[in-house]
């Protein structure tokens, strides 16, 4: 009897210990990543930015101001945050690539999720796509990534033929713009935010767990908005920087032809810059609405309570500043991005401005929150414990490559940290092509280029050594990843006949 009763409160004692410490619900994911945002953004201090829902995020979560993409370029961008590699271990820094024509048995972080039995969703662009040219396709997608996909088709693609140009027919790689008619609903990324509320509603009923991965098309240029948008802002008050062509003087080749690239786009008229300027922030607007479209639904069916969200864009963009629109340039303007984390466990209303992230650093991140193994391959760092507390730190550079096309045979390759307060940036292999160092303190636009300034020559040969190991350590072939190919041809595109409706 003695024996049974003491058995008894051994295992009393064995099942409150499990019931008084239950296993920690698994957690959802929702991934929003616009296209071509920069920190144009309220909640960054932009004070004519109207961007509420995406204000209201950041109140919930950890905002960084120090975030970068690893390569200011669509296609690479997203094949680097994707796979949490650098796009010298991606091989992938050109468009028409696919993912597994460069790494085949790599494990995405959405085909990891599969692989932990969650439901992993795309509803628009995650991976590359020419846009707008490919809206409505599966553009350069990965299917191993998902279980199901959705690729949205609105009035935007529809009513091309209306779209302002600065040259004739050509709108995902040139400034165009257009304040359009009817609902954001009937616009591409308002069908997707449809789709994604879809789908939240699913899986708030099934209880399955997701991976929900929501990609805009906006702001890529055409900005194309619904009219309200553009009535939100005013032309007049957009304010363009003035870049002069001595300016250029003060820069490596290859910084300097990063932004002459585009011929069209050099020196507009400050009218025209301005209805541009407002137009990129009328489509800012429209892509805030979608995405509190979405956050809303996430609140209402609950799904909030076990989801963590994460908010960024592929890479920055730049509206004027050194004389450039759009990406492709090493400057803070193209290598930094928006990027917010909210959820259970996170900080609520916490900016952190110095501390330097990467995009690579997301998928690592999201593993050690939701529990799981972070692959062999994954070379990001995760800043899940900056989440909860804003004093630490994971790294002291954030880093960004760009290869440019000075007129020779090669592209020259430039490479770029940017600390808690410094920019430095070498062009050619050991800096043969020149130096950029910039001290945010004093000059946050990038303006003067102190690479020989005397003053700072310590500063710049420290940078030099730190710059060397960031580069070497981005180009070793991660443990783990399996098969990599060099130089993957792009694939062959047959010319897009552009046709417009026949007047009756």
């Amino acid at each position: 009897m003695k024996f049974r009763s003491l058995l008894w409160v051994l295992v009393s004692m064995i099942l409150m210990g499990s019931n008084s410490n239950p296993k920690k619900p698994k957690l959802n994911v929702l991934f929003i990543v616009a296209d071509d945002l920069n920190c144009d953004i309220g909640a960054y201090g932009n004070t004519k930015a109207i961007t509420p829902n995406i204000d209201k995020l950041s109140e919930r979560g950890v905002l960084f101001g120090n975030a970068h993409n690893q390569y200011p370029w669509c296609a690479p961008s997203r094949a680097s945050f994707m796979t949490g590699m650098y796009a010298d271990q991606t091989k992938i820094k050109s468009l028409r690539v696919y993912l597994r024509q460069a790494i085949p048995d790599v494990v995405t972080l959405g085909q990891k999720f599969r692989q932990e039995n969650y439901h992993s969703v795309r509803v628009g662009k995650i991976f590359h796509y020419h846009n707008p040219r490919d809206i409505g396709t599966a553009g350069h997608d990965d299917n191993y990534s998902w279980d199901q996909t959705v690729n949205p088709y609105g009035r935007d693609k529809i009513e091309e033929y209306k779209i302002n140009t600065l040259k004739p027919k050509s709108y995902g790689g040139t400034l165009s713009w257009l304040a359009a008619d009817g609902k954001d609903e009937e616009q591409t990324d308002g069908i997707g935010a449809t789709e994604t509320i879809k789908f939240l509603d699913r899986f708030a009923k099934s209880g399955e767990h997701f991976f929900l991965a929501f990609g805009l098309y906006r702001p890529h240029t055409p900005y194309v908005a619904p009219k309200k948008y553009y009535d939100l802002h005013e032309t007049n008050e957009m304010e363009i920087p003035v870049s002069s062509d001595s300016y250029l003087k003060t820069l490596p080749k290859p910084a300097a032809v990063s932004i002459r690239e585009k011929k069209a786009q050099n020196n507009l008229k400050e009218g025209l810059a301005r209805t541009i300027k407002e137009a990129y922030y009328a489509t800012n607007s429209f892509v805030d609405a979608q995405v509190g479209r979405v956050l809303d639904k996430l609140k209402a069916s609950g799904l909030d309570k076990n989801t963590i969200v994460v908010f960024t864009s592929d890479h920055g963009y730049h509206l004027g500043e050194h004389g450039h629109w759009q990406k492709r340039t090493l400057f803070e303007n193209a290598t930094r991005v928006p990027l917010i984390v909210s959820g259970p466990g996170i900080n609520k209303n916490e900016k952190i401005m110095d501390a330097p992230v990467e995009l690579v650093d997301i998928y690592p991140t999201l593993m050690e929150i939701l529990e799981m193994d972070t692959p062999e391959f994954v070379s990001g760092k995760s800043f899940a414990p900056l989440l909860k507390d804003s004093n630490a730190r994971v790294r002291a550079s954030a880093l960004t490559e760009l290869g440019v096309n000075t007129g020779g045979k090669s592209k020259v390759q430039g490479y770029s940290i940017k600390t808690d307060r410094y920019r430095f940036t070498q062009w050619g292999e050991d800096g043969t092509m020149g130096y950029e160092l910039y001290d945010h303190k004093h000059d946050k636009a990038e303006l003067q280029n102190l690479a020989d300034n005397n003053n700072y020559y310590r500063i710049k040969d420290s940078l030099k050594t730190v710059i060397k190991h960031r580069i070497s350590s981005a180009r070793v072939k991660p443990m783990g990843l399996g098969r990599q190919f060099e130089n993957a041809k792009e694939w062959f595109e047959p010319k897009t006949i552009h046709s417009q409706p026949k007047n009756n």
